[in-house]
């Protein structure tokens, strides 16, 4: 596919996912059958994108977003501060 395709579209009801074109689904321009293709989001749930293999459909960016977001990095813990003594004010 030639346009970056969304991993969490805002309305993908409204929308025919068959081709590059995007058609409202009220308007279909491409041919692709007479019903509206739905937006893997519609049928797999909001981390469509985690099961199966969907690498033809998605940019090399986007994989690597996606395994940034499934292997976090631990939180950078910083070293203890060592502990102080001070010397206590003598009293006269």
């Amino acid at each position: 596919m030639s346009k970056t395709f969304p991993l969490h579209p805002k309305h993908p009801e409204r929308i025919c996912w068959g081709c590059d074109k995007y058609c409202k689904s009220d308007d279909l321009q491409c041919g692709n059958g007479s019903i509206r293709i739905p937006h893997p989001c519609e049928d797999f749930g909001v981390e469509w994108y985690r099961h199966g293999d969907w690498s033809g459909l998605l940019s090399a960016k986007q994989k690597q977003e996606i395994a940034r977001e499934s292997n976090p990095k631990p939180p950078a813990t910083t070293p203890a501060k060592p502990h102080i003594k001070l010397p206590l004010a003598h009293k006269k």
